[in-house]
């Protein structure tokens, strides 16, 4: 009985492994069609995400916190139940 514990221990292992490599080769392949990082005039985008079923106060709401001073949504779409608000700050009034 113990060969067989060891075998199939040997093949979970594979497996795992695997599925690891699987993993890793997707999430290097969503990085290919990240937003960009700066808008056209300069200024660092950042990409706020939320549920959809709770529409896009949720999102706004995140995106006065990240930017004070007011924001400019650059792109807006919703995937996979997902909002997304791409999302360049204003300058703060001084």
């Amino acid at each position: 009985m113990k060969c067989g514990i060891r075998r199939g221990t040997k093949l979970g292992n594979a497996i795992g492994l695997s599925v690891l490599l699987a993993g890793s080769f997707g999430a290097l392949a969503g990085c290919s069609s990240a937003p960009p990082l700066f808008s056209a005039d300069g200024r660092p985008t950042q990409q706020v995400q939320c549920p959809a079923y709770g529409g896009w106060r949720n999102c706004t709401d995140n995106a006065k916190v990240l930017c004070p001073g007011g924001y400019d949504v650059l792109d807006q779409t919703t995937e996979n139940n997902q909002n997304s608000l791409l999302v360049a700050c204003k300058a703060a009034s001084q």
